[in-house]
């Protein structure tokens, strides 16, 4: 019994020992070396940051746009159709003149073509539309009265037969006299880069769909304009190309001098006051009023208002929000109190 014990307590010494030997090896066997892991390369590209064309809402690469917009006051006369350079526009503002007429402030600044015009005198409300742009503003000339008042407006004022127009001002053959006066607009706003680029005009959505009236609106198949006697033009919804297409008084296609319709993303109406003062109807644009937005096929109602001669004009819908145009391009129907308007 003795024996057994002393042979089971020395075969346990002997498997302790094992064991430290084995404990002992491990401890001393060096431990691998690590791996080194790669650095990560990201090929990420992020997008190139981005502005928005003041006049129209599209995206544009920053810095793209610095130059000074350019209004214009343009002929509406059948004698001066088809106009130059009206299919490139940001934004047109139809104004109701003498005889039942109506003119243009046509804006450019995004798409600038060659040629632009023709070119007309300057009326009363001209100062109340063009010194929210700032800019620089050309017409032929005009009253006494009206061109002081105009040349009292924060713009650059480029008329026709002043010494700084010889060279961007002619007469060209699209039209007989006083229908034929054009400018080289490109040029004209070469000589003005030290004037600052225009303040954004209108609240825009990021899309066709998402503006207020696409969004919010009745669906429209036309609007109809009575400006006077000699005035009453259309706007036909287009669905094909998205855009409202412009039609004449008699129901002719409106087209520029390239031969294209005239078209709109957007198509906003405001109903005005107009007062004839020494017999020149003058459209009342500081004050507020009734509004319809037209854009995607569908027209919603709103309010407008223009606190002074350089505020914007606001557009707000029956909750006080701001009516958000489409990206593009945008005619302001200035249409009389007295005139009428209607939707199809």
């Amino acid at each position: 019994m003795i024996r057994r014990t002393a042979r089971t307590a020395l075969a346990a010494v002997l498997s302790a020992g094992v064991l430290l030997a084995v404990v002992g090896c491990t401890a001393e066997t060096p431990l691998p070396a690590p791996t080194p892991t790669p650095s990560y390369v990201s090929t990420y590209v992020p997008p190139p940051a981005y502005g928005i064309a003041p006049l129209t809402g599209e995206q544009i690469e920053v810095g793209a746009l610095t130059a000074p917009s350019l209004a214009a006051k343009v002929d509406n006369h059948p004698d001066a159709r088809p106009q130059v350079g009206l299919e490139r526009t940001d934004i047109v503002f139809e104004e109701l003149v003498e005889g039942g007429l109506t003119r243009y402030v046509a804006v450019w600044h995004s798409d600038v073509p060659a040629v632009i015009g023709p070119v007309r005198s300057i009326r009363p409300m001209d100062p109340d539309i063009i010194s929210p742009l700032g800019g620089i503003v050309a017409y032929s000339g005009g009253q006494s009265r009206f061109v002081e008042m105009m040349r009292a407006a924060p713009v650059y004022n480029a008329i026709h037969g002043q010494r700084d127009t010889d060279a961007t001002f002619y007469r060209g053959d699209n039209a007989d006299a006083p229908h034929n006066v054009l400018v080289k607009a490109p040029e004209v706003i070469a000589q003005h880069l030290d004037l600052a680029p225009p303040a954004q005009q209108f609240a825009f959505a990021e899309s066709v769909a998402a503006a207020t009236a696409t969004k919010d609106g009745a669906p429209t198949a036309g609007i109809d304009m009575r400006f006077g006697a000699a005035s009453t033009p259309s706007w036909t919804w287009d669905a094909a190309s998205e855009r409202w297409l412009r039609f004449q008084t008699g129901g002719a296609p409106d087209t520029d001098f390239t031969g294209a319709q005239l078209g709109a993303t957007n198509v906003v109406v405001l109903r005005v006051p107009v007062q004839v003062i020494q017999s020149i109807p003058t459209t009342q644009l500081i004050g507020s009023g009734e509004a319809w937005i037209s854009t995607g096929g569908a027209t919603v109602p709103a309010t407008w208002s223009k606190s002074s001669m350089t505020a914007p004009i606001r557009l707000l819908d029956a909750n006080g929000v701001a009516v958000r145009l489409a990206p593009g391009n945008t005619w302001v129907e200035l249409v009389p109190l007295g005139g009428s308007l209607s939707f199809r």
